[in-house]
């Protein structure tokens, strides 16, 4: 009998944590896309640079 009782005290638990927020997925989702974006940024800028000094090099 105890162990029924511990499984539905656990079950309980598991629903209350299962529960997730619009509002806590928005935001997560749209701090993730800035980071992404910052990154793709930095990429760019690395690859723009790296070009230019190639293209310097040849040129001299």
């Amino acid at each position: 009998m105890s162990s029924h009782y511990k499984f539905e005290n656990h079950a309980e638990e598991i629903k209350s944590q299962s529960k997730v927020k619009l509002t806590d997925l928005l935001s997560r989702i749209n701090a993730e896309k800035k980071i992404e974006r910052n990154r793709n940024l930095a990429l760019s800028v690395a690859a723009v640079s790296a070009v230019t000094v190639f293209g310097i090099i040849l040129t001299l």
